[in-house]
C-alpha cells in the first residue's frame, strides 16, 4: 500500500549538514561546510514517492573533492559575500564592492561599517585598480576589429599591435593552437631572454588560463600515485595543497624561516626529505614562491642557488610560481631559469639534468588583469617525451583563452620608448607601482603600533602576514566556536570593520603561532586606521 501525502506528513524543525576535514599539513585548519534550514516547529512538509531520489550526495561524489581546501575563498570570504549583498540590498555599496559608502550618512541595514574591503585575495581591479589604457585600447580592437575603420579613435601604436595580434590568431573567438598561438610564444621567449641574458624556446613555453592552469597540468604529471610527494612551502599558497588532494598525492611541508625574512632553509628542507622517504614517500618536485605569497618575501640569489643545488642532488623538479616578479619593492627580483643557467655555465655537468618549470601570470604586477585569466609557463630541462605528453594534457581543453593570450604578449611587451602610447603607460604603471609600495610602508607601520603583533618588511608581492599574539582568553573563546584563534581573530575583524583577511591557519604555520593576511591593494589609510582600532578594542577585551 503506497504512503498517503495527505495521511503521511513529517515535521522539520531544522536540518543541518556539516563537513569537516583536517588537512595534513600542519597547522592548516580545515574548511568547514555547513548548510542550515530552519522552519517553524509546527511547519509540515509532505513526502511524496513520486519525488526522484537525488544522483549525487556527499557519500558518493568524489572524496578528492571534499578533501580540497581553500581558504582564500573560505568561510570568512563566504561571510564577507554575504555583507555585501546587505549592504547592496540597502543601497549603501555596489555589489563589487568597490565604490565607498562613507558619504551615506543614514545606512539602511544595522552593520556597523558600510562597505566591505576584500583584502583576503589579490584581486587589484575589485579594490580600484585601473586598468592599463594602452592594455584595454588594444583589447577592444581584438574584441571588435571594426574598430581599426575609425581614424584617429587609437593611437598608432594601439592600431599596429592590435593588427599584428590579429595577424597571429585570426580571431580571439577562434581556438588556437593548444601549447597557444605561436607567434606569441615567440614573443614571450624574447622577454625571457632579455630579463635572464640567456636563450629561450618558444616551443617550451606554454600560455595558460592563468598560472594557476599551469600549477595544476604540471601537477598532474608529476603525480603518479599517492606516494608521489611534493614539497610545499609553509605557509603556502593554497593552491598547491588543494590540487595535490584532488589528484590525491601527498604534499610534504617545508617550513620557511620567519626570522630571516622568511627565507627558504635548505636543512630543514634536506630534514623533511628524509622524513618524507622514511615514510615510503617517492619525492618528485619542490615548490617555491617568489615574491612570496602569503609572506611578501623575496629570494636573496643565494637562497635561490641553494634550492637549485638541492634540487640537482634530490632529483626533483623546481616548480617556480614567479607571478609576482615585478612587485618587487626592495632589493631585486632573480629568476630561477637566471640563475640556473649561470650555475650551468659556472659549473658544466653538474646542474644539466635539473627541470625547472617557471610560471608567470597577467593577474598580478601592474597589470591586475585577473578576471581576464591568463598567463604561461616554461619548461626547462625537460625529457622531450614528457613534454609531448604535457602537450597532450593541455589538448585537452583545446587551447587557454586566445584573449587571455593577446594579454600576456602585451604584458610582456609593453610601449616601447618614442611610441604614441609609451608616456601615459610609464605614468600609470608607475602610479600603480608607487601606490603599492606606499601603501604597503603605511599598513606595516600601523602593524608595528599594535599590541602583540610583529610583521617582516614588505619586501614584494601584494601581501603581509604578520605574527599575533592571541591571548588566551580569546584563544579559549575561539575553541568554544570551534575555531582556530587566528579564525576567531579573521572572523571579529570582517564583524566589526567589514575588512576580510584570511587567517594564517588557512595558510599552514608553525604550531602555536598565529597570523593573518592582508592585501595592501585597497586605497586610502581609512580601512587601516579601522584595522588599528579593532586591535586595540580586541586586545582590551580579551587580556583583561
Amino acid at each position: 500500500m503506497g504512503w498517503s501525502p495527505v495521511t503521511r506528513r513529517i515535521a522539520i524543525t531544522r536540518s543541518r549538514l556539516s563537513f569537516h576535514y583536517s588537512s595534513p599539513i600542519p597547522g592548516l585548519v580545515g574548511l568547514k561546510l555547513q548548510y542550515t534550514s530552519a522552519v517553524h516547529q509546527n511547519q509540515t512538509t509532505p513526502m511524496s514517492t513520486s519525488a526522484p531520489r537525488k544522483a549525487l550526495n556527499l557519500s558518493n561524489i568524489n572524496p578528492h573533492v571534499k578533501k580540497a581546501e581553500y581558504a582564500v575563498r573560505g568561510a570568512i570570504p563566504i561571510k564577507s559575500e554575504e555583507y555585501r549583498k546587505i549592504l547592496a540590498a540597502a543601497g549603501t555599496v555596489s555589489a563589487s564592492g568597490s565604490d565607498s559608502a562613507s558619504q551615506n550618512t543614514t545606512p539602511n541595514h544595522n552593520l556597523p561599517f558600510n562597505d566591505v574591503i576584500s583584502a583576503n585575495i589579490g584581486n587589484p581591479q575589485q579594490l580600484g585598480q585601473k586598468p592599463l589604457t594602452f592594455i584595454r585600447q588594444v583589447l577592444s580592437i581584438l574584441e571588435y576589429p571594426a574598430l581599426l575603420e575609425h581614424e584617429g579613435l587609437f593611437p598608432k601604436d594601439v592600431r599596429e599591435r592590435a593588427k599584428w595580434l590579429l595577424e597571429q590568431v585570426g580571431s580571439v573567438g577562434a581556438y588556437s593552437q593548444s601549447q597557444g598561438c605561436f607567434g606569441l610564444r615567440k614573443s614571450v621567449a624574447r622577454f625571457i631572454e632579455e630579463r635572464d641574458g640567456h636563450p629561450a624556446d618558444p616551443d617550451d613555453i606554454f600560455l595558460t588560463a592563468g598560472a594557476s592552469s599551469g600549477v595544476s597540468t604540471l601537477l598532474h604529471t608529476i603525480c603518479a600515485s599517492k606516494e608521489t610527494g611534493v614539497l610545499i612551502p609553509i605557509p603556502q599558497y593554497p593552491l598547491y595543497t588543494a590540487t595535490l588532494a584532488l589528484i590525491d598525492a601527498t604534499p610534504v611541508p617545508y617550513y620557511l624561516d620567519e626570522p630571516l625574512s622568511w627565507a627558504t632553509d635548505v636543512p630543514a628542507i634536506r630534514g623533511e626529505i628524509t622524513k618524507a622517504r622514511a615514510a615510503g614517500t617517492e619525492l618528485r618536485a619542490i615548490v617555491v614562491i617568489n615574491p612570496g605569497n602569503p609572506t611578501g618575501a623575496t629570494l636573496t640569489e643565494q637562497n635561490i642557488a641553494d634550492v637549485i643545488s638541492l634540487a640537482a642532488e634530490e632529483h626533483l623538479v623546481i616548480m617556480a610560481d614567479e607571478v609576482y616578479q615585478t612587485n618587487v619593492y626592495q632589493g631585486e627580483f632573480h629568476s630561477f631559469k637566471k640563475v640556473l643557467r649561470n650555475l650551468q655555465k659556472e659549473s658544466p655537468g653538474k646542474y644539466d639534468h635539473v627541470e625547472l618549470v617557471s610560471f608567470h601570470s597577467v593577474s598580478k604586477g601592474m597589470i591586475g588583469e585577473c578576471g581576464h585569466r591568463a598567463g604561461y609557463f616554461e619548461l626547462v630541462g625537460f625529457d622531450k617525451e614528457v613534454q609531448a605528453q604535457i602537450y597532450k594534457l593541455v589538448s585537452i581543453t583545446l587551447c587557454p583563452p586566445v584573449i587571455g593570450q593577446c594579454l600576456v604578449e602585451l604584458m610582456i611587451n609593453p610601449p616601447k620608448k618614442g611610441s604614441e602610447s609609451y608616456d601615459l603607460y610609464n605614468k600609470e604603471h608607475n602610479v600603480i607601482f608607487g601606490d603599492l609600495r606606499e601603501r604597503s610602508q603605511a599598513l606595516h607601520k600601523a602593524f608595528g603600533k599594535m599590541r602583540g603583533v610583529s610583521c617582516q618588511d614588505p619586501l614584494g608581492s601584494m601581501y603581509l602576514f604578520p605574527t599575533i599574539t592571541i591571548p588566551p582568553k580569546a584563544i579559549e573563546a575561539a575553541k568554544k566556536q570551534g575555531q582556530k584563534p587566528d579564525e576567531f581573530y579573521c572572523m571579529k575583524v570582517l564583524d566589526a570593520t567589514g575588512i576580510c583577511t584570511v587567517p594564517g591557519s588557512g595558510f599552514g604555520q608553525k604550531e602555536g603561532t598565529w597570523h593573518f593576511r592582508t592585501t595592501f591593494l585597497a586605497p586610502g589609510t581609512e580601512w587601516v586606521e579601522k584595522l588599528e582600532k579593532f586591535h586595540e578594542a580586541f586586545m582590551t577585551e580579551y587580556e583583561g
